[in-house]
């Protein structure tokens, strides 16, 4: 009979020597594969068995894979030096490999959906739609997700003559409170993605996420171990918990995030991993909760030089506003009470989940739903002339098919030289104290304006791609919420160095009524009681006015109805704003300048002192609360 090891010796006892030349070499492949985690018996381990692939079947799965295997179980005696166990290990030979989801292969596209794909970037709010449909369970945040729909279309990729390689993939950063859901826009992200490796802080470490050098057990030889990043090579990972990364493990993503590769010196191996991925992070601030005492980059507590690698950084903070709060509730509460169709209230089959994985895999090629039924309980109150949300799998079709498609867009020169003149301002703004500005800057707008044109399915990046990126780095680089609460904490809140000089313009124009009252009193005396005298005092007035038209103009005059009216409307939106915090009269005067209203600061406190006594706000000095 044949052994099941390597015969060494003949029936006679003869040494035997291997013919390497009359050999056949087949290609192999040895994958682990593991039962699946949401099928796997309650308190128990995932159990894995070991199966191999040759011939053609090498490279017909990839780690992360969710595959069927069909094979041949064999088993196979260890490796020992001069003895052999009795322990033999379990193998399977696969005659044949079946992937569940098609969708990581690259979806098929019928013509129906070419027709939706077409119909959807033909409408100009394609981009909000997007946005709406990628978390619709998670209430707000528009911005966050418009940011990360351009993240999962990615930009342009570039490799230059000289060798240069610019990145495509966006790398984004959120920052925030406890309890603000941005574990579950990691989750969001990771359902849509067509390649996504998830990880956490805590429990990854720098050679996990890039590249290890193990012994191999049959070999005795060195290999690399790919990590986490180079797994999900043209993917997204997405690392929960990234404030909680140690700091020597932390510099080892570095290279990855800019360079994208990973460059391996061990153990005599010299090689480079390609790791063109996007990181999508989730980061606590360093004290637990936002502190808006300090900067950003103090609660962030990163390097700047990890900090400048991220394209995009938000920060999510968990404000007290009762009105907003209540339609968190709401929303919440309608998911819970959401059911899908079919569900009968019982629990689903462990053998189900698999069912349904090989019915996806079967409906290959048909043509997949546009819209869902738009649902109050699972996607809040619907908007007057809000359309119905888009499925799950149409969303992966449209990003796969703006990737695919339009992958190189081309820059025209009116969207070159809005860059430019942007990021010009950007550099020399006072406003902008959240980041520093630098070249990666620049090449975030680049990147996020060719992702925004992806989008449009529009094969060259115009003007109002370059504008609709210029608000999204304006919310990331101008909203400091630290600054702001320095402002709100500061007596009399000067805001900026505008208000302060609105401030020194009041006082300068107080002194200057002063100066004029004092000579109209003395040109009263001169002028006398008698009838002359004040057809004196008339000319000698108007000669004043001619010749010192900016002191006459500042003198006291009554306040017009039309800006008494701006002042009030100001002041209640302010208070609205202010959600039960205080509010300034700088705060007012500031913001209807900017709006090219005047006002100086005693009309403000006469308005505000008629609305104290009719009981609609209560003044405190240069500060108003609002009552109601």
């Amino acid at each position: 009979p044949t052994p099941t090891t390597y015969p060494s010796r003949d029936i006679d006892g003869n040494l035997l020597s291997t013919q390497f030349g009359l050999c056949t070499f087949v290609d192999q492949q040895i994958l682990t594969v593991q039962e699946l985690p949401e099928t796997a018996p309650p308190g128990q381990l995932p159990r894995s068995v070991e199966v191999v692939l040759e011939g053609d079947l090498r490279d017909a799965a990839k780690p992360g894979d969710r595959v069927s295997c069909v094979g041949i179980y064999k088993a196979v005696a260890p490796r020992s030096s001069g003895s052999i166990s009795g322990v033999f290990r379990a193998l399977i030979v696969a005659t044949g490999v079946k992937q569940l989801n098609t969708e990581l292969s690259g979806p098929t596209f019928t013509e129906a959906d070419y027709d939706n794909i077409t119909d959807l970037a033909a409408e100009e709010d394609v981009i909000d739609q997007l946005a709406a449909s990628l978390a619709p369970s998670i209430y707000g945040y528009s911005w966050i997700k418009k940011a990360l729909v351009l993240l999962l279309a990615g930009g342009r990729e570039r490799t230059l003559q000289n060798g240069t390689h610019l990145r495509g993939d966006l790398n984004c950063l959120l920052v925030g409170d406890p309890g603000v859901a941005k574990s579950q826009l990691l989750r969001a992200v990771m359902n849509i993605a067509p390649l996504c490796v998830s990880t956490t802080g805590r429990g990854s470490s720098g050679v996990g996420l890039t590249a290890a050098v193990v012994t191999d057990q049959d070999t005795g030889e060195r290999r690399l171990e790919a990590g986490a990043m180079v797994l999900a090579d043209r993917g997204v990972v997405c690392i929960d918990e990234f404030d909680k990364m140690n700091d020597g493990d932390r510099v080892a993503i570095h290279e990855v995030m800019e360079q994208q590769t990973v460059t391996i010196a061990k153990a005599g191996i010299l090689t480079q991993l390609n790791a063109r991925c996007s990181v999508v992070a989730a980061a606590n601030p360093i004290y637990g909760h936002y502190d808006r005492s300090i900067s950003i980059t103090r609660n962030i507590g990163l390097p700047d030089s990890l900090l400048s690698r991220f394209d995009l950084l938000f920060v999510v903070l968990d404000n007290n506003d009762a009105a907003r709060d209540r339609e968190i509730a709401d929303h919440v509460l309608g998911q819970h009470r959401f059911r899908p169709a079919g569900d009968d209230g019982t629990t689903v089959r462990d053998d189900s989940l698999i069912d349904e994985l090989v019915d996806d895999g079967d409906k290959e090629g048909g043509e997949t739903q546009m819209r869902v039924k738009y649902d109050a309980r699972l996607y809040g109150p619907r908007v007057p002339g809000a359309k119905d949300p888009l499925s799950i799998p149409f969303l992966k079709k449209y990003l796969a098919f703006a990737r695919q498609r339009f992958a190189a867009p081309e820059m025209t020169p009116e969207a070159t030289e809005a860059i430019a003149e942007f990021y010009a301002e950007l550099r020399n703004s006072p406003d902008v104290a959240a980041l520093p500005v630098t070249v990666r800057t620049l090449e975030t707008v680049i990147r996020l304006s060719c992702a925004h044109a992806k989008v449009r399915l529009s094969p060259v990046v115009e003007l109002t791609d370059v504008e609709e990126v210029m608000a999204i780095v304006d919310l990331i680089l101008k909203s400091d919420p630290s600054a702001a609460e320095a402002g709100r904490a500061s007596k009399g809140n000067p805001r900026d160095n505008r208000t302060k000089r609105i401030r020194d313009d009041s006082e300068d124009e107080a002194s200057d009524v002063s100066e004029d009252s004092e000579e109209e009193e003395e040109e009263d005396e001169e002028g006398g009681v008698g009838q002359e005298g004040e057809g004196e005092k008339t000319t000698t007035t108007t000669t004043t006015t001619k010749e010192r038209p900016r002191r006459a103009s500042s003198l006291r005059a009554p306040l017009a109805s039309g800006t008494a009216e701006d002042i009030r409307r100001r002041v209640a939106e302010l208070s609205a704003e202010a959600s039960g915090k205080h509010a300034n009269v700088t705060g007012v005067v500031a913001t209807l300048l900017e709006r090219g209203i005047a006002v100086s600061i005693e009309d403000v406190k006469a308005v505000l002192k008629e609305l104290h006594d009719e009981d609609k706000i209560m003044v405190d000095g240069d500060d108003f609360y609002n009552v109601s």
